[in-house]
């Protein structure tokens, strides 16, 4: 029997964790009691030493000492100040105005302004919850067909997780050891096209059901003319200068993503105090939000870190990488069986979940299938965007059923979800189909790592550089000054 546990350390020790969240148990404290407990049991088994646990604090002071973490609170404070001091309400309003004399524009409306809250704010309940407060009920007052007015909010409060400034990006770039600023930069791309998408559908409900998507009568549109475009400009330049502040300098390389969200925090500051909207009752809600939800963060990595340092020792690492090598498919396989099992554990655990447990796991075993690990990260965090729209524990269901009218059932919700967890979907089917979707940095340097990983690199000898003369000494000029760079570089 004790032959057997000591084989099978690995998969019990995984079983005990699915058991331990699948009965509700805080995700933080059942990944370090999992470590702990099968840290203990394998010492008394003979199968580790005693010593490991002492690794336990280098490694926390790590994730305390991380400074790629300090980019969550920056921008959770940013987008919570952006969200309390009234601009998505503007926004809404103004852009329903714009897009109001068509089929759909209310619907439209939505999905733009989701698109430019996530890009300002980055947070899923932030935008959920405030364009079911505002938009809902007016696209029930105008004949909209609850699934889709119900399906539209959703889905594009849930953009925050894809567009940059994105938590999640953030997380899968530390999990994968990457750059945040390439992760923002492979992600833009694939969040503009997901937005497309969601207007596609939207187009096609308005032909096929023309009365679900009604346009909004003359009389409900109040702005007309110069004096709308003066309130589009107003209300459209201020988040559009703090998307440049935020992802511009980032992209550009003028700053870290950590300096991008501490300028983003300012900016937030600085447009609600320029809106008079800016209070101390207001502050105290953002900085407890921010310190409640860093702190979230920072316990789940603390118990993902000790069920980790667990985990490798039993060799579960090896165990997990033999698994997903030996499917049958090679890299196609392993996307297909991954990208499924993402999927499916999407329906009860949310992305920091799934960040801190399954990615450090599939991570290894992509590199070594010589999977680009940007590309990856942004796949995975497309898929697991799902986890917010998948009846019946999506995050984002709950938001909105919090502020939804009495009028809307449940089931209106679950069922208006649906088609865009499908669209999300097929967003994940053409970044594997289509990987250039997912572009960032310099594709000559990108194309130099691949081939320094596969050790097809060139070679440059130097001295082939070198001209000689004819008694076979090296000539003076270039030579002498290439042999001093190398000499100097050494």
């Amino acid at each position: 029997m004790m032959e057997w546990v000591i084989a099978n350390m690995a998969p019990l020790m995984f079983g005990a964790l699915v058991a331990f969240l699948l009965f509700g148990y805080p995700v933080a404290f059942a990944l370090a009691a999992n470590g702990i407990v099968f840290g203990l049991i394998g010492i008394e088994l003979g199968l580790l030493q005693p010593a490991l646990f002492q690794a336990l604090p280098e490694r926390i002071f790590g994730i305390m000492a991380n400074d790629t973490l300090l980019a969550i609170p920056f921008f959770t404070f940013m987008g919570l100040i952006l969200e309390r001091s009234g601009m998505a309400e503007d926004l809404l309003d103004t852009i329903g105005q714009l897009f109001g004399p068509i089929r759909g524009g209310l619907a439209y409306a939505v999905i733009f302004v989701g698109a430019l809250l996530a890009a300002t704010t980055g947070v899923v309940a932030a935008s959920v919850i405030s364009m079911g407060l505002i938009s809902l009920p007016i696209m029930l007052r105008y004949g909209y067909d609850k699934r889709l007015a119900t399906g539209v909010i959703a889905a594009s409060g849930t953009l925050a997780q894809i567009i940059p400034p994105s938590l999640v990006l953030i997380i899968m770039a530390d999990q994968l050891g990457r750059s945040v600023g390439d992760m923002y930069e492979g992600a833009m791309i694939p969040g503009l096209v997901l937005t497309g998408l969601y207007f596609g559908y939207v187009a096609l409900i308005t032909i096929i059901k023309p009365d679900a998507a009604p346009a909004l009568p003359p009389e409900a549109r109040s702005l007309r003319g110069l004096k709308l475009m003066t309130r589009a400009l107003t209300s459209l330049v201020p988040p559009l200068i703090l998307i440049f502040l935020v992802l511009g300098t980032i992209f550009l390389g003028i700053a870290t993503p950590t300096e991008g969200g501490a300028m983003g925090a300012a900016g937030a500051l600085i447009l609600a105090i320029s809106r008079k909207r800016l209070s101390w009752k207001l502050m105290k809600q953002a900085m407890e939000t921010t310190g409640k939800l860093s702190s979230f963060v920072v316990f789940i990595l603390v118990g993902s870190t000790v069920f980790g340092l667990t985990f490798r020792a039993v060799n579960g690492d090896l165990w997990v990488e033999h698994l997903l090598l030996s499917l049958p498919g090679g890299e196609v396989g392993f996307l297909i069986v991954v990208n499924i099992m993402v999927f499916l554990l999407a329906f009860f655990l949310d992305f920091f979940e799934l960040a801190f447990i399954i990615v450090p796991l599939l991570a290894p075993v992509a590199d070594k299938l010589g999977i680009d690990l940007v590309w990856f990260g942004v796949l995975l965090a497309v898929n697991m965007q799902t986890s917010f729209m998948h009846p019946p524990f999506g995050f984002a269901l709950f938001y909105l059923r919090s502020v939804a009218p009495a009028a809307i059932k449940t089931t209106d919700i679950y069922w208006g979800a649906i088609p865009f967890v499908c669209i999300q979907i097929i967003m994940v089917a053409l970044i594997i189909l289509f990987p250039n979707i997912v572009s960032y940095g310099d594709p000559a340097q990108k194309e130099m790592q691949r081939m320094e990983r596969e050790g097809t690199a060139p070679v440059i000898n130097l001295d082939t550089l070198i001209p000689q003369g004819d008694d076979g000494e090296e000539t003076k000029g270039d030579g002498e000054l290439l042999k001093g760079l190398q000499s100097n570089d050494n």
